[in-house]
């Protein structure tokens, strides 16, 4: 199938949503289309977002002891992988790891913990430390607790958070072979919830997990239905001891064209290259900035990132620009780059 790829761009552009066979398309093209491909994808990422790269900061604030069975994930109650497990972290740690997203120029602070949902008491210890974090610092603040209540996310609101993240992870159909001990449905349900609140709505996927283009394809859709905000996109970290381990599906090109995929089918959205850009797109993390306007500075959950200096110069070399926690560029030559 011969395709013009800035139609496509055009198409996006203009609010329509790419057909099935367009993209399709998109994922099945050759190697050798993959510039045409940024190409288009960037004109669309440049109309909403110019050329500024936001940056996010994750703090994996309560660590393993969940009870869920998510085959990707290092803490569930299935992984036999080796990681530092800890309940929830002291306010003043957790203030200490805003300090650090203050220093990384992060415009995002983003509060992970462990688990299915949040009991009362760890519930009630999250909003004090929301509440010290934005009292203390100019940053926008993510929560990511898990399964949520229409009356726990109120109550997120109240204390001031920005956004709520809780991603659908994979498409309806192929959710069952990723977990069993919640539904797709339980995951949509709180996205709802989020977007009825009026905070702003965070949700996206894991690419690699053994799902078919289809599958990539209706999760992007349902991104899209749901008029999610911010995307990040994950790419799948087989974590010896998950039942995951041995899944090497993914290759830097391929990771690049779902990635434009995204972009044609979330065209305003924030879209932020997550877990796993540096273990899929290794030298060509740079172009997935083409697509993308977003990423994680620092480390993931269970998992490392490269060195916050080597994000700043990835940027800087591409010709990118740090956005502010405003939204405003960063005149980049008078900022020295982070240890």
């Amino acid at each position: 199938m011969n395709m013009n790829w800035n139609q496509l761009a055009d198409q996006s552009l203009a609010g329509e949503c790419l057909s099935q066979d367009s993209a399709l398309a998109v994922l099945r093209a050759p190697d050798t289309a993959i510039l045409e491909q940024l190409a288009a994808a960037y004109r669309v990422r440049q109309h909403y977002w110019g050329n500024r790269v936001r940056l996010h900061y994750l703090l994996n604030a309560q660590s393993g002891l969940c009870p869920e069975d998510c085959h990707y994930c290092s803490q569930s109650k299935i992984s036999s992988a080796e990681i530092e497990k800890y309940p929830l972290m002291a306010t003043d740690k957790i203030l200490a790891a805003a300090d650090r997203a203050h220093q990384l120029k992060a415009g995002t602070f983003c509060m992970v913990i462990s688990g299915r949902s949040p009991s009362e008491s760890v519930f009630n210890r999250v909003l004090e430390a929301i509440q010290t974090v934005k009292t203390n610092y100019d940053l926008k603040i993510c929560a990511c607790l898990g399964l949520l209540s229409k009356e726990q996310v109120d109550r997120l609101a109240a204390v001031g958070v920005d956004r709520v993240n809780h991603n659908l992870n994979t498409s309806e159909d192929y959710h069952s072979q990723i977990c069993s001990t919640h539904t797709f449905d339980h995951r949509t349900e709180t996205v709802q919830h989020i977007k009825a609140a009026g905070i702003t709505t965070c949700s996206g996927g894991i690419l690699g997990m053994g799902e078919s283009d289809q599958d990539v394809i209706d999760l992007a859709l349902s991104l899209r239905q749901l008029g999610v905000t911010s995307v990040p996109v994950n790419f799948l970290i087989p974590i010896p001891g998950t039942p995951f381990a041995g899944l090497q599906t993914l290759t830097p090109r391929h990771c690049l064209r779902m990635l434009c995929l995204f972009r044609f089918l979330l065209p305003s959205q924030e879209i932020r290259i997550a877990g796993g850009r540096e273990v899929h797109l290794r030298s060509l993390q740079p172009l997935g900035l083409y697509a993308a306007n977003s990423i994680f500075v620092g480390d993931y959950l269970t998992t490392p990132g490269q060195a916050a200096h080597q994000d700043w110069e990835m940027i800087r070399d591409a010709g990118f620009v740090l956005e502010a926690p405003d939204g405003s560029p960063l005149a980049a030559n008078n900022i020295a780059i982070p240890v």
